[in-house]
């Protein structure tokens, strides 16, 4: 039995078919046809760096036989080598201290420019950054959220700060306080990135 309507189909169907088809390819021709490319290479990422040293190769102190009214001051300069802008802040570890006697030295920390270690010759102060007694800076500053500062250092190495330590043993003190000692005491500078 014949089906008419599979005739029609046969003839309505190959026309879109054909254009679908024709357009996919001209379609295709096209996009092959245009193309750029750009390129940026040589990437390369390299971590900064942050160092702290300092001039001195001994203890700034030694002081043995105070008596009261002495005084005595050192200097010391501390270098960073940061590729970018730090906070320098100064403090103590002096744990376990034995008795009152550091409450009788008076200590006073500027902060400059010039002097080396062991030689305060050409020292320019800016700023006191403390002025009280050793045990006063001991306890109050322990670490660098409580350190001294901050001071800000450029990152353009090298970066350097001057620091003159000046102590005077109290003309105050008792007697009870001949033959005393204090525990060995660290100055210690840190630099961070941020305060």
């Amino acid at each position: 039995m014949p089906r008419p309507w599979l005739n029609v189909l046969a003839k309505v169907v190959p026309v879109p078919l054909g254009l679908l088809l024709s357009g996919a390819l001209v379609w295709g021709a096209t996009n092959a046809d245009w193309s750029g490319t750009s390129s940026n290479s040589g990437n390369t990422w390299t971590a900064g760096t942050m160092g702290v040293a300092n001039d001195s190769k001994v203890p700034m102190f030694r002081v043995k036989n105070m008596r009261p009214g002495d005084t005595g001051s050192n200097c010391i300069k501390i270098k960073s080598n940061a590729d970018f802008p730090t906070a320098l802040k100064l403090y103590s570890d002096a744990p376990g201290w034995p008795s009152n006697f550091q409450s009788f030295i008076n200590l006073t920390i500027e902060v400059g420019s010039g002097g080396d270690a062991g030689n305060c010759h050409g020292f320019t102060p800016h700023k006191t950054a403390f002025d009280g007694t050793l045990d006063q800076f001991v306890a109050l500053h322990t670490d660098f959220r409580t350190g001294v500062g901050p001071w800000t250092l450029p990152g353009r190495p090298p970066n350097s700060l001057s620091f003159r330590i000046a102590w005077k043993f109290s003309p105050s003190a008792p007697d009870g306080s001949q033959g005393e000692a204090t525990n060995e005491a660290s100055f210690t500078w840190e630099a961070r990135e941020r305060e």
